[in-house]
């Protein structure tokens, strides 16, 4: 009952989109979604900042998941919540659609809408097509890959951090269209506001002290771990209580789940060592006060490795993420810009090696560097904008 409801909803939403779509664009009229409605962020948000400083004549909104409207909140932006009858309207109307991920497959893309999708990380593990299984829930290879193309085929530009990211891109999306090599926008702030004073304004907006330095961790998500479809379970294998007794008195730890975990992890026992971090607005906040990165396959440390500063790879289930779930587009033994560890108390010796000896790049940290993130100098927005938005 409930699945031909949904089917009814659905079919009914399109016919308003098709409607609507026959009527006259809305000149720079553009609508904005990070992680499918979930965050203010990104990419998209980087993009959406700069033409409201730099051209505030377009009309701007942004896409909100009903389930995550507490993160849009005292932002001072338009919103329509995501598949209401507002939402259809602008959407079918818009000049432009902002997206960093998929927007839903039945949307059919009007012909006066260019669709910008500047995707979310510099791809490690295997995308899309490249992908030989997939085990996400709710759908198998075939049909993933199929429903896949035929999103990509809506797009008319896609952004890519770098080379390397350009030539995964055309090649795992199947995608025809422009790719506009500019760097990531969301990295100009990266590049922009790397000082002493941002950094104190967010640390007290998080209410993080100030008189420590920050351990990040950011992993991402297992794709055959999950509860249901878009819902992924995540099983913390830190050694929370260790790395407190160990580096409590210099450090604090902050967690940064993936968008697409859902767990709520009980932190009440580790006092104020360990936050939970997971829902806060925009991760590069989260760089930007990092002393040390650790994570594992997420794209994340292609973006923090723009600040220079020491990631470690937390790589317990290397093996199986790399041979049966997703595959590497490269050696990450061999070129990861950072140590790899197996449990808490390697990743304990690392930190401590930095604090004796300071952070000092190895050469292939350098070599990373220079591979993939040549772009990133704090102007990669406005190349983007001047690209695509007054073609």
């Amino acid at each position: 009952m409930k699945s031909k409801l949904t089917s009814l909803i659905v079919r009914t939403i399109k016919v308003f989109f098709l409607f609507f779509s026959w009527l006259p664009m809305k000149k720079r009229l553009i609508v904005f979604e990070s992680f499918l409605g979930k965050q203010y962020s990104d990419n998209p948000r980087a993009i959406y900042e700069y033409l409201k400083k730099v051209h505030p004549d377009f009309r701007m909104y942004w896409s909100v998941d009903r389930k995550y409207e507490k993160n849009f909140l005292n932002k001072d932006i338009r919103t329509c919540k995501r598949l209401s009858f507002k939402w259809v309207y602008l959407m079918a109307r818009a000049e432009f659609w902002v997206t960093n991920s998929r927007l839903p497959l039945w949307i059919p893309k009007p012909k006066h809408t260019t669709y910008i999708q500047t995707w979310h990380g510099t791809p490690l593990k295997k995308l899309a097509l490249d992908m030989e299984e997939v085990y996400m829930p709710g759908t198998n290879t075939t049909k993933y890959k199929e429903n896949f193309v035929n999103e990509v085929n809506k797009w008319d530009y896609l952004v890519s951090p770098n080379a390397y990211s350009t030539k995964i891109f055309r090649r795992a999306f199947a995608f025809k269209g422009e790719i506009v090599e500019s760097g990531y926008p969301r990295n100009d702030y990266l590049i922009n506001s790397n000082n002493d004073y941002t950094v104190s304004k967010i640390k007290t907006a998080a209410d993080l002290p100030k008189d420590k330095k920050i351990i990040l961790y950011a992993p991402t998500w297992r794709d055959n771990q999950f509860y249901s479809k878009g819902s992924y379970k995540f099983n913390l294998q830190i050694d929370l209580e260790k790395m407190r007794e160990e580096l409590q008195e210099e450090y604090i730890l902050v967690l940064r789940l993936h968008y697409l975990i859902s767990e709520n992890i009980d932190l009440s026992r580790y006092g104020n060592f360990v936050y939970d971090l997971s829902h806060y607005g925009d991760i590069k906040d989260l760089y930007l006060i990092s002393d040390i990165l650790i994570t594992d396959y997420s794209s994340v440390f292609f973006d923090f490795a723009n600040l220079k500063r020491p990631i470690l790879f937390f790589t317990y289930d290397l093996e199986q993420y790399r041979d049966t779930l997703r595959g590497f587009y490269f050696d990450i033994e061999k070129n990861a810009p950072g140590a790899l560890v197996k449990d808490t108390l390697q990743i304990i010796y690392e930190i401590r090696k930095v604090e004796r000896n300071g952070y000092n790049p190895s050469k292939i940290a350098r070599e990373f560097y220079n591979k993939f993130c040549y772009l990133e100098d704090g102007n990669a927005t406005k190349r983007l904008v001047e690209k695509v938005f007054f073609k």
